[in-house]
């Protein structure tokens, strides 16, 4: 059922890949509720991905750009305020990637350089597209920015390597940042943290599938799949949010606050 939350509104949501995509996801609740809005993705992931066809269903537009290129993200404030006919009031991070995680590089053996390129794509972006927005007075008044991050920020887990660091970097940047944005335009800033969910990229994780059965077991409300993702987004990007800045938002069935679980016991005793 749509509500209209968005009716008006003008967004740019990046980082959908196919229709496992939480920003796929986000893409399609933001059509159902009224909003008009440009797709971006890095041109690799365009060439990977099936973004076209979210296109085409929102009528609306791809548009390349590097989130780590402020050339890029120039091109695409500019042609996304062009394409939709004023400033922008909502925008999506949802990029992330750890050349480590993805070369199978143990924690305990990074590379450097790849580590710098984590921090760089996963989260100086989130910086990057905001400051590009603010100096090009592309934000419009009132609007709001979020990024998706996960639990890794506060908690260990293993296999997430490097990008445990980029995500606590993402979260300190929506705090700094929506200070700054809070006070001059009212624009907020949050991140949200996810239930780990079965993306093209989750999938390719050691071990995902057995994770995603603990984290079921220690959720009180289960897991939270990428549509339901999508819907507390929206109320994010909506003005029923006007007073929610600088957050943290779990969005994990209660994971992040449940220190164990009788099902967990039960697995446990067998």
């Amino acid at each position: 059922m749509a509500y209209n939350l968005l009716k008006g509104k003008r967004g740019i949501i990046s980082g959908a890949l196919d229709e496992s995509s939480i920003a796929w996801k986000i893409a399609q609740k933001a059509k159902e509720e009224g909003a008009t809005f440009t797709l971006t993705n890095a041109p690799i992931a365009l060439r990977m991905g099936k973004i076209k066809e979210l296109a085409d269903a929102c009528d609306t537009v791809v548009i390349p750009a590097d989130a780590t290129s402020t050339d890029d993200l120039e091109k695409l404030y500019n042609e996304s305020t062009e394409k939709l006919g004023g400033k922008i009031d909502f925008v999506l991070h949802s990029i992330g990637m750890s050349p480590n995680v993805r070369k199978g590089r143990d924690y305990g053996n990074l590379n450097y350089d790849w580590f710098l390129k984590s921090i760089d794509i996963s989260a100086l972006s989130f910086h990057k597209m905001m400051q590009v927005g603010e100096k090009l007075d592309a934000l419009n008044e009132g609007g709001s920015i979020v990024g998706l991050s996960y639990i890794a920020a506060q908690r260990t887990f293993s296999h997430y390597s490097d990008m445990a660091q980029a995500k606590s970097v993402l979260e300190s940047i929506a705090r700094s940042y929506g200070e700054r944005l809070g006070k001059s335009k009212k624009i907020r800033v949050n991140t949200v943290s996810q239930s780990p969910t079965v993306t093209t990229a989750g999938k390719g994780i050691q071990g995902f599938q057995e994770f995603l059965d603990f984290a079921a077991m220690m959720s009180p409300l289960g897991n939270a799949s990428a549509e339901e993702c999508a819907d507390y987004v929206i109320t994010l990007f909506s003005d029923l949010t006007k007073k929610v800045t600088m957050q943290n938002l779990f969005h994990d069935g209660g994971f992040s606050y449940t220190g164990f679980s009788e099902e967990l016991v039960e697995k446990l005793k067998k």
